[in-house]
């Protein structure tokens, strides 16, 4: 099985459960640490042509991460491609299955199993706490309806106030997010890199929760820590 992979979570799973099975992955694929396959552009623009020269038996995409157009041509040129949809945690743990069985996992891995049972056995939060959660600034974005990264707050005892926008990401001016007057702040560092020095300064007065955007938006081994990961750095900031 020759498999490459469209998405960085999806990289890092499958290059933990089926060693040797991945051909290639994305500029953006930087879990395991030192993965030594070809590459063949970004999430948003692989070079297909690169993709192909690799004589995959099958590419990993997913629905939100992956173009349409580029998805198609591969499948035009012969090749199998299975795409993913991940909105919620449930989800998450659904669709690794079916991506890891697709590319040849003999069993379940454990470090899945031990993901959710972290999940499923979440300590009590306290009191809920009411977010803005920038993923982007110059312009200001935020986490918007329906997305992995709400849910995953959700459990977590976070609310975020936009998570009935219209919008999945919707562009919120930072005048209005400081009106808002959220109860606490969410910067991850990706997919725009937030830093104690770049993002906090724009909310002042309020609590701002510097949070790992591995932790918070993928969707693989992270799974595992990604509770206790979280929930540290959201209750430091709430002190």
């Amino acid at each position: 099985m020759r498999v490459v992979s469209l998405v960085p979570s999806l990289t890092e799973a499958v290059a933990r459960t089926v060693p040797g099975a991945l051909a290639g992955a994305t500029d953006w694929c930087t879990h395991p640490t030192g993965l030594d396959v070809a590459r063949v552009g970004g999430t948003k623009n692989p070079r297909t042509d690169r993709v192909l020269s690799l004589a995959p038996d099958l590419v990993v995409a997913n629905e939100e991460e992956n173009r349409a157009p580029d998805l198609d041509a591969l499948r035009a040129a012969g090749v199998e491609v299975l795409v993913t949809e991940v909105r919620t945690v449930p989800q998450a743990f659904t669709e690794l299955d079916r991506v890891l069985t697709a590319c040849g996992a003999p069993s379940r891995p454990r470090w899945l199993d031990e993901a959710e049972d972290a999940w499923s056995d979440l300590p009590e939060t306290g009191p809920r706490v009411t977010a803005v959660v920038p993923i982007w600034r110059r312009p200001w974005m935020v986490l918007g309806r329906d997305t992995f990264a709400g849910d995953v707050l959700s459990r977590l005892g976070v609310d975020h106030l936009h998570a009935q926008h219209a919008e999945r990401y919707p562009r919120v001016p930072v005048e209005e997010l400081r009106a808002a007057r959220p109860g606490l702040v969410v910067l991850p560092d990706e997919p725009y890199r937030f830093t104690a020095d770049d993002g906090p300064e724009a909310f002042p007065g309020l609590p701002c929760a510097l949070v790992d955007g591995r932790c918070l938006t993928w969707y693989g081994p992270s799974l595992a820590e990604a509770p206790r990961v979280l929930g540290a750095a959201l209750r430091a900031a709430l002190r």
